[in-house]
């Protein structure tokens, strides 16, 4: 059950007692919202300064074990605690297309002269997005909700149209407690784990990093497959190795992400007389 929080201030005992009925007893977004599709990226510091891409971006995935047709569905965007409403603020159609079990979907805003372009965007609007706090909500219909979660409500038949929902920084509507407060360098971006397994809790399932926008032309991460397109991690890179001159030693060099190293690259000169082997495969740990 999608756990989404509304704030709307101080108002009577009995009044919120009375919306705490209402919230805990109406239909919620997963009554009738997809199990599999997520909103995993939400970045709105696009084209600012120090910004590394030039527009602000919405990513979907879709975290189930088959294709889901996106046809009918939008992303709508609202101010963290502004008056306006999701949709009215920003609407964008998503394409009826199939998208694959651990595909993406991108869609890209309006380009500003800060950054580098996105890879092709599945489908672009002109949501002008904060960079620091705001909502995203992926809706089923391509008509505005009318609500915002905080200033005016969402009733039943609009949370029931919220497939996923993103409150980051100050938002005053989120599933549980907001995503973190965001940058001109940071994107609010779903876990491994969150991709796959929504815990409803945008706190707990987003992180704030460098964001990494996909569109449908980047390789399929399918959660009941091998990891894909992931760095692997490796020991005990990046960390330098320091060793006395004129005397022995070996570094084992061990990988995960279903890997194995077959090549070391030092960096710096190697002493006289030294010599690599080639490195074998040490224990592999799944991750995503």
């Amino acid at each position: 059950m999608r756990r989404i929080r509304s704030i709307i201030g101080l108002v009577p005992v009995a009044a919120l007692l009375a919306s705490a009925v209402v919230a805990a007893t109406g239909p919620s977004p997963a009554g009738a919202a997809s199990p599999d599709l997520v909103v995993s990226q939400v970045y709105g510091g696009g084209g600012n300064s120090g910004a590394p891409f030039n527009a602000d971006f919405i990513e979907v995935f879709n975290g189930g074990d088959t294709p889901r047709s996106l046809g009918g569905l939008s992303v709508q965007y609202a101010s963290a605690t502004g008056t306006g409403n999701l949709g009215a603020s920003g609407l964008v159609a998503l394409p009826a297309v199939d998208l694959p079990p651990g595909g993406s979907l991108l869609v890209g805003m309006t380009p500003g002269a800060t950054g580098a372009p996105l890879p092709t965007p599945d489908a672009t609007g002109t949501i002008a997005m904060a960079a620091a706090a705001g909502k995203v909500a992926l809706v089923t219909g391509t008509t505005p909700l009318p609500c915002n979660g905080g200033s005016t409500p969402c009733g039943p038949d609009d949370l029931a149209r919220i497939v996923d929902l993103v409150g980051y920084g100050t938002a005053n509507f989120f599933e549980t407690a907001p995503a973190p407060t965001l940058s001109n360098t940071t994107a609010a971006q779903r876990t491994a784990a969150a991709r796959c397994a929504d815990t409803d809790n945008n706190s707990i399932d987003f992180v704030a990093v460098a964001p990494a926008p996909h569109n449908s032309a980047s390789p399929a991460e399918p959660c009941d497959g091998p990891p894909v397109n992931t760095p692997p991690s490796v020991s005990p890179n990046p960390f330098p190795i320091q060793h006395t001159a004129g005397t022995t030693a070996g570094y084992p060099v061990v990988a995960t992400d279903d890997v194995a190293v077959t090549d070391v690259t030092v960096d710096g000169a190697l002493p006289a007389a030294s010599r690599s082997t080639p490195a074998r495969p040490g224990p592999r740990a799944r991750s995503r």
